[in-house]
């Protein structure tokens, strides 16, 4: 619906898009010297209101332009409202969007626009610590639930002007503002066309978390293992621009997504370039094994156990038996128990505040374990494999990656159970062959484990092991190519 030139008329259509929804204020007024009746729109408690009383009302009412009435408006915008940001609006719908954004919409009689003045003024916590991405060594700020400050974090950190910020808004209703960061001369083109193909074509209602555009932009749905890279780090943002990677800001969560991505790129900590290379790179060595060892343990455990005990030492094998004479379960039965109940004990830990949560994990497992191991219903050498498997799943960086692994060790261990070290490997070649098929905007998930001749192998110098930084001065896969458009 087109602004028209009658107050009355434009005041009734807000009013009717508006009703019922009492945090939405009115307000009429009049500039200087009787130069115009205005009235402002904007949503209680979203805007700045010392900008609205100060730069807007206080100024229009003692200062105005006697001159036609569309120019008066055309003035007002010029010389008149101190706002740093302020634009025209031509259409009811313009300025109800406007408003609902959490600016302020100024209407005049006579004109047949309106002015959209910048008074955002959202509640948010200020910039915390990281909760999920801690490091001992390096930054410890974090993003919030805010956009703007969000961005504000990691221009502070680039301040280049090739690095490009491109807006836009996700969902039909909840309009979130998702902002698209890239350098225009590092990024490969094909790339940020898909990504920006993807983001325009979006067809959903809501979005109101980066998780939720995580698995819409996702290209296997089907897939437990993640296909974008989530951090809530800026420095680690920063890091992804610089190699050539898209950042996605999304509105109200404190999280960023980082496209493309790779498995190797999950296993990389923000300290890992902080402290010095050989205590890096063999941390991130450990973080693999610990990996495969969250993984394949329990299955292996019940393959050798059950079908090939001749493979265990003699004294293992007899100390394994003489536990288990008196346990009324079955190998398998004792191992899925358990590993069910350190799942339930790590989502109890979540959910509870945190000074109970880590009392309930420590605690909850020794007396559940202890308990257990008394009353006879397992033997202490399972408890051991679901405890070590649970420590290893937690040196892993990212629970992305993490929650893939706890569904592929539950597969590796009912193909142990039926089918033994046959079923064991079987699991194993299963999830190579899995993560071997996924791919991230045209990237193979397990580079440069695979096809890293196709940089050169360079991208190897950062994956299984970190080499010192001034060897680190290439460039990477997700850079545009030289002479590249």
């Amino acid at each position: 619906m087109e602004i028209g030139k009658n107050l009355a008329a434009n005041r009734a259509a807000m009013k009717e898009l508006f009703a019922d929804c009492g945090d939405i204020v009115f307000r009429d007024f009049a500039a200087a010297e009787g130069q115009g009746q205005l009235f402002l729109v904007y949503v209680d408690n979203m805007v700045n209101t010392t900008a609205v009383e100060d730069a807007i009302m206080t100024n229009i009412m003692n200062r105005c332009h006697d001159t036609e009435t569309e120019e008066r408006l055309l003035g007002l915008m010029e010389s008149v409202i101190a706002n740093r940001d302020v634009q025209q609006v031509d259409t009811i719908e313009k300025a109800a969007a406007g408003v609902l954004a959490g600016d302020t919409v100024i209407f005049m009689e006579g004109s047949s626009f309106a002015l959209q003045a910048s008074t955002r003024g959202y509640p948010n916590r200020g910039v915390g610590h990281t909760e999920t991405e801690v490091v001992v060594q390096g930054p410890k700020d974090a993003f919030t639930e805010l956009l703007a400050f969000n961005l504000v974090l990691i221009r502070r950190r680039i301040q280049d002007t090739r690095l490009k910020v491109v807006r836009t808004k996700a969902g039909s209703r909840t309009k979130t503002d998702v902002a698209l960061m890239y350098f225009s001369d590092l990024v490969r083109p094909e790339i940020l066309r898909q990504a920006k193909r993807q983001l325009e074509r979006l067809r959903t209602d809501s979005i109101l978390d980066c998780g939720s555009l995580e698995q819409l932009l996702e290209k296997r749905q089907f897939s437990p293992f993640p296909q974008l890279q989530m951090t809530e780090r800026p420095d680690k943002a920063a890091a992804a621009l610089l190699e050539g990677r898209v950042v996605l800001v999304v509105d109200n969560t404190p999280f960023v997504i980082l496209l493309p991505v790779t498995l190797n790129l999950f296993f990389q900590a923000a300290e890992d370039y902080y402290d010095r290379w050989e205590i890096m790179s063999l941390i991130r060595f450990m973080r693999y094994v610990a990996a495969f060892v969250a993984v394949a343990l329990p299955g292996l455990y019940l393959a050798l156990t059950v079908y090939h005990p001749e493979l265990l030492p003699t004294s293992l094998a007899l100390k394994i038996a003489t536990t288990r004479q008196s346990i009324p379960f079955s190998v398998a039965v004792e191992v899925i128990s358990m590993e069910l109940a350190f799942e339930l004990l790590r989502e109890a830990g979540v959910r509870l505040p945190s000074p109970v949560s880590a009392t309930i994990g420590i605690v909850g497992g020794i007396i559940i374990g202890s308990a257990a191991v008394d009353a006879g219903l397992v033997s202490p050498a399972v408890v051991i494999i679901s405890a070590l498997t649970g420590i290893c799943s937690f040196v892993i960086p990212n629970i992305s990656v993490v929650s893939g692994l706890r569904l592929s060790k539950y597969l590796v261990i009912f193909l142990s159970s039926a089918l033994g070290l046959y079923g064991f490997w079987a699991g194993i070649l299963l999830l190579v062959v899995h993560l071997a098929g996924l791919s991230s905007y045209g990237i193979p998930y397990l580079y440069p484990f695979c096809s890293a001749s196709v940089n050169h192998y360079r991208d190897l110098e950062d994956s299984l092991f970190r080499l010192p930084l001034p060897w680190l001065k290439r460039q990477s896969i997700f850079m545009k190519k030289r002479g590249e458009r």
